[in-house]
């Protein structure tokens, strides 16, 4: 037991060392972590859905980088416990046993036990339930954010937190769907014409922005995703889209063309009040809020081509951020971290990149965080620590996911139709 609290008490302070600051250093993962061995119950009474939830949980662990996923299979009871000898011979440090039924109310519950393989032990022993089967993808995250938190590693809450997108069906019509990061549950919120750029409304992960197009003019609408509520925000000619959501939920970046050119523009949700935040003739998209909601990084043509910018709310002073490159968009900020998609060389050979740039408003240092295809929409977890965007690559879209502190990229595909926006 005291071995498996060590390697965890490693794992927590080279994370904790590794957080983004104004450095932007980005570390490998330890090299010594515990090895996880994840298996089914054998007098299990349900498979077939726990061998998906298996593959995910497994997923998990190795996504978060606090844990070594082990290949060996070893199977037992859940009632009784592993052989621990035959655990010890093949280096497996924990154990998790998982065992699931499916009750007469449609409910859909999976039990788990964790073990100390060395201290042989059951550490850890929980029960979760969902109530509808198809969202079994969330009782893995749970499970694997459980067993991370026992043991007191970085967060992985993120994973538990819904992803939001808007999904091309065809010419001029785009669904919003809902969904885990691995894509494995999704469920359509809106269909019918073109609905996009979906934005959750707060933390709480209960109500959506989205603009749509079916309105006589393009109208940013707000969604709660329970009771199906809808509420028209504010409409505008040419286009309208909330691109960010201050920390409180009180105040939104609208970009809209109210008079032919896109601006961006702070809107209070209290007083119904909208205030034009840039007011340049060409194009201005995209605004985030970054150091404290007091000032707004966003997306410019005003030197020929698109570029990151930042200026303060009330202040007309304008500053240039990014200094590489001649085509930078689809920006997102954390605290003073901003991450951009930015367009690097091609030639006839390797076609058009777009990829991911790291950076600092208190620093100069930049780094790059992918290294081909086309990747935008990039969205910081609540915590900072992770990123996710959309990946395009020989015509398919995927989810993807980045851990910052581990400098590992993970892909979810998304067979068959295209992502236009996504959020988390």
């Amino acid at each position: 037991m005291k071995y498996i609290y060590l390697l965890l008490f490693l794992i927590v302070n080279l994370a904790n060392g590794a957080k983004i600051d104004a450095n932007l250093e980005i570390v490998k993962k330890a090299n010594t972590i515990p090895n996880v061995l994840v298996s089914i119950a054998n007098d299990s009474a349900e498979i077939n859905t726990l061998n998906k939830l298996k593959y995910i949980l497994i997923q998990d662990l190795k996504i978060s980088g606090h844990f070594e996923v082990s290949n060996f299979n070893h199977l037992s009871s859940y009632e009784n416990n592993p052989n621990f000898t035959v655990l010890n011979n093949n280096k497996v440090d924990l154990y998790v046993n998982l065992n699931s039924s499916k009750n007469s109310n449609g409910t859909y519950s999976v039990s788990m036990k964790l073990y100390d393989a060395n201290a042989q032990l059951n550490i850890l022993q929980k029960t979760f339930t969902t109530s509808k089967e198809e969202r079994f993808p969330f009782l893995a995250h749970r499970i694997a954010i459980s067993i991370n938190d026992f043991f007191k590693a970085p967060s992985i809450d993120w994973m538990d937190k819904f992803v939001i997108m808007s999904v091309y069906q065809n010419s001029k019509k785009a669904d919003i769907v809902i969904a885990d990061y691995t894509l494995t549950f999704r469920k359509t919120l809106v269909t019918g014409g073109l609905n996009i750029f979906p934005k959750w409304a707060s933390k709480d992960q209960k109500s959506i922005y989205y603009t749509s197009y079916n309105y006589a003019k393009p109208t940013l609408v707000k969604l709660n995703i329970y009771n199906s509520q809808k509420q028209t925000i504010m409409n505008s000619d040419g286009m309208i889209a909330c691109s960010d959501v201050s920390d409180d939920g009180s105040k939104l970046l609208i970009t809209a063309a109210p008079n032919s050119q896109p601006d961006i523009y702070l809107y209070d949700l209290n007083t119904k009040q909208k205030q034009r935040v840039t007011t340049y003739s060409g194009i201005d998209v995209s605004g985030h809020f970054v150091d404290n909601d007091q000032k707004v990084v966003f997306v410019s043509d005003r030197l020929g081509s698109p570029n990151i910018f930042a200026k303060k709310i009330n202040s007309k002073a304008v500053e240039k951020l990014v200094y590489h490159s001649s085509n930078n968009s689809s920006v997102t900020t954390h605290g003073s971290n901003i991450v951009y998609s930015s367009r690097d060389s091609s030639n006839e050979f390797t076609g058009k990149n777009f990829n991911l740039y790291l950076m600092s408003t208190k620093s100069d240092a930049l780094t790059r965080l992918t290294t081909n295809g086309v990747n935008q929409f990039p969205k910081f977890s609540n915590d900072g620590e992770s990123l996710i965007f959309i990946k395009t690559q020989n015509d398919v879209s995927s989810v993807g996911i980045i851990r910052l502190n581990f400098n590992s990229t993970y892909l979810f595909p998304l067979r068959g139709n295209k992502i236009q926006s996504i959020d988390w």
